[in-house]
C-alpha cells in the first residue's frame, strides 16, 4: 500500500478521496457492492464481476492475504477495488502473499481509506453508476467525465469476453483444506456445462456428485451440445446484460427440446428464463453478498444464499408451463423457477457458495439426482 492520493469520482459528480491501493493509475467501471464478511478473493476472481468496480462493504480486507487455490478463475475480473481499512499484516497458513501486493502485480487499480459507508449508502438510494479510480493525478473533472462516458452495462454482451474458447474437461472435486489437495471422486455420468463466465466452485461442485464436465465456449450450438451425449446440461453464471446473449438463448431453446436435464445459475437462469418466454430488467443496485434470505416457496423453507447478480428475471409474464419456486425476502424478486412437468430448473443465487453459505447446496444433489435418471 502507498501514500499516494487517489480519488473515486462517480457520474452523478460525487468524489471521494484516499490513498492509492495497488497498482497505480486509472480505470472506470460499474461501482456496486458486496456485503459478504469473507472471501474476498473468491469475489475478486469471479468472472461475473467483470467491468465492475467493487465495494466491499466489510471494512478490514486482506487480514488471510492470498492463495491459489481459493482463485476462482484464471485472473482477477473486477476493473477497481475499494476498501476501507486494507490489513497491513497478512494472518493465514494458507496465505502464500499479501492483499495489496496481489492487486497490483496484476494491474488492478484500487482505493482505500475512503468512507465506504457513506459510498454504500449512496448507493443504495441512487443506484449502481459508473465511477472512476484514479491515482495517477488525473483531475476529479476528468474522472466525472470519464464516468458519464463510460457506456456501462446495460446491453453489453460481456459473456463472449469471458467465455473459454474452446472445448476443456474437468474432472477435480473440492479441496479437502486437512489434506490440502483437491478431491478425485469416481465419475459416472456426463455433464455438459456452457461457460458464461463461470466459478471453479460449481464444477467441483459437479464433480464432487460423480459427474465428469465438458465445459464448452458460450456459444457452442446445441446440437454439438447433444451430439456429446450428455447425461445433464449446465448452464452457468456470468457477466453483463442477459438481454444482449441471445445466441445463447436460441441454443437453450434448442435443448428445451431434448428431454435431458438442465441446472442454471444466475446467468444461466436468466438466459434458460428468456428462451422459456419470460424477459430481464436491471436492478437498482443488485444483489451481491453472502446473506441473501431467499424462500423456497415449494417447501417453505428459508435459506441464506450468496449472491451476485445486477440484473433479475421479470415476472409480469410468466407462461403457463413455468413456475416460480424461489422468491428474495430482500424485494420479493424471481430468485428460481422450474419448468413443469420436465428435468428443468435453475436459480438466481450461488448455492457453490465461495464465498458463502452452503444452506443451497442440495440444489447440487437435486441435479445429480435428475441426470442419474437420465
Amino acid at each position: 500500500m502507498t501514500a499516494k492520493p487517489a480519488l473515486l469520482a462517480l457520474a452523478d459528480g460525487r468524489v471521494f478521496r484516499g490513498r492509492a491501493l495497488g497498482a497505480l493509475g486509472c480505470t472506470v467501471g460499474e461501482v456496486c457492492f458486496n456485503t459478504s464478511m469473507t472471501g474476498y478473493q473468491e469475489i475478486l476472481t469471479d468472472p461475473s464481476y467483470t467491468d465492475q468496480i467493487m465495494t466491499f462493504t466489510t471494512p478490514h480486507i486482506g487480514n488471510v492475504g492470498v492463495n491459489d487455490v481459493d482463485m476462482e478463475s484464471d485472473a482477477v475480473a473486477v476493473r477497481g477495488v475499494i476498501v476501507r481499512a486494507p490489513s497491513r499484516i497478512t494472518s493465514s497458513y494458507r496465505a502464500e502473499g499479501d492483499f495489496a501486493d496481489w492487486l497490483a502485480v496484476r494491474g488492478v487499480v484500487g482505493i482505500a481509506g475512503i468512507d465506504t459507508r457513506a459510498l454504500v449508502r449512496h448507493l443504495r438510494d441512487h443506484g449502481a453508476m459508473n465511477g472512476v479510480i484514479a491515482s495517477d493525478g488525473t483531475s476529479e473533472e476528468d474522472a466525472v467525465a470519464m464516468a458519464r462516458d463510460w457506456p456501462g452495462l446495460s446491453g453489453r454482451d460481456l459473456v463472449g469476453q469471458v467465455s473459454r474458447g474452446q472445448v476443456e474437461t474437468w474432472d477435480v472435486g473440492g479441496y479437502d483444506l486437512d489434506a490440502a489437495r483437491f478431491e478425485t471422486p469416481e465419475l459416472t455420468r456426463h455433464v455438459v456445462a456452457y461457460d458464461f463466465g463461470c466459478k471453479r466452485n460449481i464444477f467441483r461442485k459437479l464433480v464432487d456428485r460423480g459427474m465428469r464436465v465438458t465445459i464448452v465456449p458460450a456459444d457452442t450450438p446445441a446440437a454439438d451440445v447433444l451430439a456429446m451425449n450428455p447425461d445433464g446440461i449446465f448452464l452457468s453464471n456470468g457477466p453483463g446484460d442477459p438481454a444482449a446473449v441471445g445466441y445463447a438463448v436460441d441454443a437453450i431453446r434448442a435443448l428445451l427440446a431434448a428431454d435431458v436435464p438442465i441446472f442454471g445459475i444466475c446467468m444461466g437462469h436468466q438466459l434458460l428464463s428468456q428462451a422459456l418466454g419470460l424477459s430481464t430488467f436491471k436492478l437498482k443496485f443488485g444483489h451481491r453478498g453472502g446473506n441473501h434470505p431467499v424462500k423456497d416457496l415449494t417447501t417453505g423453507k428459508v435459506e441464506i444464499t450468496s449472491q451476485n447478480h445486477g440484473f433479475a428475471v421479470a415476472d409480469d409474464v410468466v407462461p403457463e408451463h413455468v413456475e416460480i419456486t424461489h422468491r428474495s425476502l430482500f424485494d420479493g424478486t424471481v430468485e428460481g423457477l422450474r419448468v413443469k412437468g420436465r428435468p428443468v430448473f435453475s436459480v438466481q443465487y450461488h448455492p457453490e457458495a465461495s464465498p458463502g453459505p452452503h444452506d443451497a447446496d442440495y440444489l447440487f444433489d437435486r441435479f445429480a439426482e435428475l441426470v442419474g435418471r437420465a
